[in-house]
């Protein structure tokens, strides 16, 4: 069984091309955790500031490691400076997946 997180976060539009460098260093570290299948963030081409958020992780025990991680940390620390808000992610555990 796999967990997937999905959902979405809203930054400023006037914020967005500073933060994108906390992004990326976000998205580095977390793909380099053990267990990270996926991990990924997509701009809403329809509505400005809205940022897609997209993750798998092998299990819960590494979903945990990550919310307890040093780069988490520092990605929480930066949400106030860059006005990200609204964050809506859901959890979902899949038993099997296959193509489409």
């Amino acid at each position: 069984m796999s967990l997937i997180i999905a959902g979405t976060v809203r930054i400023p539009p006037e914020n967005l091309e500073r933060f994108k460098p906390h992004m990326l260093a976000m998205l580095t570290a977390s793909r380099a955790e053990d267990g990270c299948l996926e991990y990924s963030y997509a701009q809403d081409v329809a509505e400005p500031g809205l940022v897609r958020v997209y993750e798998v992780w092998r299990d819960q025990a590494c979903l945990d490691a990550h919310f307890q991680t040093p780069h988490m940390a520092i990605w929480r620390g930066h949400w106030p400076e860059f006005g990200v808000s609204d964050r809506r992610l859901t959890l979902y555990e899949t038993a099997a997946e296959r193509a489409l």
